[in-house]
């Protein structure tokens, strides 16, 4: 964790500290040793959140791209249930940073929990990840003329598989040196469609630094969602046309037959 309470001041950890949690004040101690980011944990083995996972840099990069205030947030349900989300953004989004694998049964109760989330997905975990998930990309068919969105199956890429079944969005992340990946209109047996999306459009987007170029993510979803909408009603089309002329074939050739 990256912040706990002293005095009821957010801090972070820093040698020698003490701190209490921030969803329940249990003590906490600083940990800053020379392996692992500058963290806190709680004393012996008790957790407060049964969904937080140790951090790595990655997390830590991440997080730092957004405003102090808007990380670990905690989130409170009606019936109370409490969880500190990675970041919250002043328009109501979610956004969890995950690098360690994760049940699929906690990425549906995280789904469920946060109305408007947003998964930004370490794609660097595994070796075989990002080959995978390249052959995808290559033998995706491009959207009408935006060759940066394509329509692809995820059947040979574990990534695609793992997170198809999420009804949130998918961001995959392959480096600081790539652009992210947008995962949408995800379904597990049936074709998904993937985004190229520049990292400083997805932080910049959210922090509400951009104007022209980006208005709000829930304007880009709209866009988006048509633009599937539309590709898949032209598909649909375009794959009946050679049935409706066999059909038509095949009714004339019946008429013949009956006229003989």
């Amino acid at each position: 964790m990256k912040f706990a309470l002293i005095n009821g001041e957010r801090r972070e950890a820093e040698p020698g500290l003490t701190g209490a949690c921030p969803i329940h004040g249990h003590p906490m101690v600083a940990r800053c040793g020379d392996l692992r980011t500058w963290h806190w944990a709680h004393k012996g083995s008790l957790s407060c959140d049964p969904w937080w996972e140790n951090e790595t840099e990655w997390h830590r990069n991440w997080k730092g791209r957004f405003p102090r205030d808007w990380q670990e947030v905690i989130c409170q349900a009606e019936q109370g249930e409490k969880h500190i989300a990675d970041v919250k953004t002043d328009r109501e989004w979610v956004i969890e940073f995950q690098h360690s694998h994760i049940k699929p049964e906690e990425r549906r109760l995280r789904d469920l929990f946060y109305k408007r989330l947003i998964w930004v997905v370490d794609g660097t975990r595994r070796k075989r990840d990002a080959m995978q998930f390249l052959k995808s990309w290559n033998q995706g068919t491009p959207v009408g003329q935006n060759r940066n969105i394509r329509r692809t199956h995820p059947d040979e890429c574990g990534l695609l598989r793992e997170w198809s079944v999420s009804t949130s969005h998918v961001f995959l992340d392959f480096g600081e040196k790539a652009p992210l990946w947008w995962v949408f209109n995800k379904s597990p047996d049936k074709p998904m469609y993937l985004m190229v999306f520049p990292r400083e459009q997805f932080i910049g987007i959210h922090r509400g630094e951009l104007t022209q170029e980006a208005r709000a993510f829930d304007d880009l979803v709209k866009d988006i969602d048509g633009l599937v909408a539309q590709y898949e009603s032209q598909l649909l089309r375009t794959q009946s046309a050679p049935l409706q002329s066999f059909q038509r074939y095949s009714a004339y050739s019946n008429f013949r037959r009956r006229r003989l």
